[in-house]
């Protein structure tokens, strides 16, 4: 708009000029004749803003990316994995700010499959005598003296985080006939490139995954959820850090958990391993610990 309106002031500026030696006659002529062709000039020159996609393309660049991160995670590998176990130290947040409360762990996780679901227990302390165990629709803590379902807001926060998780992303959403995959082009994660994608589930859910732009190993993982109190809605994010090649698949080693933009937990990994054994008993909510470990 700024290129057409300098042309038609100067075409009229040539057009008052010429009027003066040609005559109030050719008036008209002398003023279109000039802006006509500066304005058939400023239409020529190129847009800056980018042409514009297509669902369709955002759609399949979306999922070539999604697939370019499985491949980078270790592709079929990867996507069968049948158990892990994670060793390290989590560090809690307030706010951002440190609680200065630090906690040894052992998590092992027995991945999903057509004879048992999902199920993951953590060990806590040195001590291992505290023990957590999630099963597909709960959260029990599991002490000397039995179990007891945890808090339900701890609970309803991890089944969410396993429902947007990367694993159910690839596994379930991706599969879902009626989900909508964007693809939203470029953005920054800890100063490192990555390219944004966001799934669109059915019932107005959504996840977005943004992939380092060299590797396409996932950055950062965020969804947004309703709070029912305040009405409005609340962003939870992961993101993923020192990447190490383990037994052929790519596995970060810090995980850092954000609340509305607050460093709520981080999570230090010393030692993981995959393919380790587990019995059913681990996971047994019913069974409670025999006697302390040394």
């Amino acid at each position: 708009m700024k290129a057409r309106a300098t042309a038609l002031d100067f075409g009229l500026r040539i057009g008052i000029g010429l009027s003066l030696s040609l005559g109030p006659g050719l008036l008209a002529v002398a003023v279109l004749a000039p802006a006509q062709a500066l304005l058939a000039q400023a239409s020529a020159i190129p847009s800056a803003a980018p042409p514009p996609v297509s669902s369709q393309e955002q759609d399949r660049r979306g999922r070539q990316l999604l697939e370019q991160m499985v491949e980078a995670l270790g592709g079929p590998a990867w996507l069968n994995r049948t158990s892990m176990l994670r060793q390290g130290h989590t560090a809690s947040f307030f706010r951002g700010n440190p609680t200065l409360n630090v906690i040894d762990f052992w998590d092992y996780t027995r991945f999903a499959d057509a004879s048992h679901p999902e199920a993951e227990r953590i060990e806590f302390t040195k001590k291992h005598d505290i023990v957590q165990i999630w099963t597909p629709t709960n959260g029990y803590e599991i002490t000397y003296k039995g179990n007891k379902p945890l808090p339900e807001d701890q609970v309803q926060e991890a089944l969410r985080r396993r429902s947007h998780s990367i694993e159910v992303i690839v596994q379930t959403w991706l599969k879902q006939p009626d989900v909508v995959v964007l693809y939203e082009g470029t953005s920054m994660v800890e100063r490192r490139m990555a390219e944004k994608v966001t799934l669109l589930g059915a019932d107005n859910d959504s996840v977005t995954l943004e992939l380092d732009a060299s590797t396409h190993l996932p950055l950062r993982r965020s969804f947004q959820t309703r709070n029912s109190t305040f009405k409005d809605y609340d962003e939870d994010e992961e993101q993923y850090e020192d990447y190490h090649l383990i037994e052929g698949l790519q596995t970060p080693f810090t995980i850092s958990r954000y609340h509305n933009g607050d460093l709520s937990n981080q999570r230090f990994f010393t030692k993981i391993e995959y393919a380790v054994p587990l019995t059913p008993e681990m996971f047994d909510v019913e069974r409670p610990l025999k006697g302390k470990k040394k």
